[in-house]
């Protein structure tokens, strides 16, 4: 998923792996010109990698790194690149290391290849958090009141979940949403790759619900993603 200097040639590959989960490795100088490894550590490259070291060590050592699919297109503009790089900072902060989530490497893996198309790809962000979400267990609850089961409009960032109005008296609301949001919603948590490449939400709808799950992982992580600050601060 990414990598990070450890000294004047070394490496710490972070991957996101199918039977392992989040794993960190060192790379031992893949820095220099003639690294066995080449280009197989760049970041968002899927790889097939194998490792070394005792089974509770903090950081086995990089062993092989070959390419399956070097996702090039996606890291070839800024703007889906910072896309990405936003799906990468949410799964590293929602997926823990060494838990095997074969739904988030599915899910990351078939959302690059959806990047890579060249579709729009407006719906697939908030498609991917929906259901990373849903993965990690911390899926708010914006169908019906998340004490009676009635239903409301107002989503609660502090019980992560919509209120109705009798059970939210005293609580501060955090957001009013319309109808349309709910359903879509609904249809994100059911839809396949297929169905989300041919849907076009208005983007009134879309900021919408955005809004609501950004500001929900921004409440559950308590500070924003980095890679949305320095959206923010570049926009300035």
């Amino acid at each position: 998923m990414k990598s990070s200097p450890f000294g004047e040639a070394d490496l710490i590959v972070t991957y996101l792996t199918k039977d392992c989960g989040i794993i960190k490795t060192f790379a031992k100088s893949p820095r220099k010109i003639k690294s066995r490894f080449g280009s197989s550590l760049e970041p968002l490259t899927w790889s097939r990698i194998s490792f070394w070291g005792k089974e509770d060590a903090a950081l086995p050592r990089l062993t092989q790194s070959d390419i399956l699919h070097p996702f090039h297109s996606v890291r070839s503009t800024l703007k889906c690149f910072l896309k990405v790089s936003e799906l990468v900072e949410l799964t590293l902060n929602f997926i823990p290391e060494r838990d095997a989530s074969r739904n988030a490497y599915s899910l990351f893996i078939n959302t690059l290849r959806a990047m890579e198309t060249g579709s729009d790809t407006s719906l697939l962000p908030l498609y991917y958090k929906v259901k990373l979400l849903e993965a990690a267990g911390y899926l708010p609850r914006l169908n019906d009141c998340g004490r009676c089961g009635s239903k409301g409009e107002s989503f609660y960032l502090t019980h992560g979940a919509v209120l109705c109005e009798t059970c939210s008296q005293g609580s501060e609301s955090s957001f009013r949403f319309s109808p349309g949001v709910i359903r879509l919603y609904a249809n994100l948590l059911i839809w396949d790759f297929a169905k989300i490449g041919r849907i076009k939400p208005s983007r009134a709808l879309l900021s919408e619900l955005s809004k609501i799950i950004d500001e929900h992982v921004r409440y559950i992580i308590e500070r924003e993603l980095r890679t949305r600050a320095f959206q923010k601060n570049s926009k300035q």
